[in-house]
């Protein structure tokens, strides 16, 4: 059984907190007090928050501390951007690439995420939105791109999350996902990208519900 003060697993834990917002983006961690919750020296807790910094997730400030990522607006539109493109690329590539299993997959983690938008249940949907974007970067058929995919999901997922919170924004991406799921099956790459692309990046509306998500939680 792996020890859960490991570097490796307070890594997973503390990433875990910071997407599902336990952590808010620009909040301060208290170093001590996470020593004391794993029940272990500080010198795991370092290692841990090493590897979240390269991945983005924490920023290290000399002199200051180590605190969660709070990127600005422009920054945050800057990674959407990269973030959509990816993922235009994973779903055209899925488009002719996925396997019957995969494409399975794909359908079910489209199955979960409208079962949790009837119930209303946003937690829910959080979770099976990540699941659903995660089946179409592995039925890219690219590792590497697949990895990139995962990486940038991750540093971005607590914004995705804030933004999934605003009124009306939850059975709107349902759709979205219905309609790059019906580009994906008939095998049609580039509305596969174009809808995913579309999905993902924040402009227009899809900006100010992002804005006033942030917002009301400052």
């Amino acid at each position: 059984m792996s020890d859960r003060r490991s570097p490796q697993m307070i890594r997973q834990t503390l990433e875990n907190a910071i997407v599902d917002g336990r952590f808010a983006p620009g909040e301060k961690l208290d170093l001590d007090a996470l020593a004391a919750e794993f029940n272990c020296s500080r010198t795991p807790i370092r290692e841990a928050i090493q590897a979240l910094a390269v991945s983005g997730l924490i920023s290290i400030e000399p002199k200051r501390g180590t605190f969660v990522t709070a990127l600005d607006m422009v920054e945050l539109t800057e990674r959407f951007e990269v973030m959509a493109e990816v993922e235009g690329v994973c779903a055209r590539l899925a488009a002719t690439r996925a396997t019957p299993g995969q494409a399975e997959h794909i359908r079910a983690t489209l199955a979960a995420c409208e079962r949790a938008a009837e119930r209303g249940d946003s937690d829910a949907y959080y979770h099976q939105n990540s699941a659903f974007h995660q089946a179409i970067y592995a039925a890219s058929g690219n590792s590497f791109l697949e990895s990139e995919a995962l990486r940038l999901q991750t540093m971005l997922q607590p914004y995705r999350r804030r933004q999934l919170q605003v009124r009306g924004r939850m059975l709107r991406s349902l759709q979205e996902h219905v309609r790059v799921v019906a580009a994906i099956e008939a095998g049609d790459g580039d509305a596969a990208s174009a809808r995913m692309n579309d999905h993902v990046r924040i402009q227009g509306d899809r900006f100010h519900e992002l804005v006033t998500a942030l917002r009301a939680e400052g």
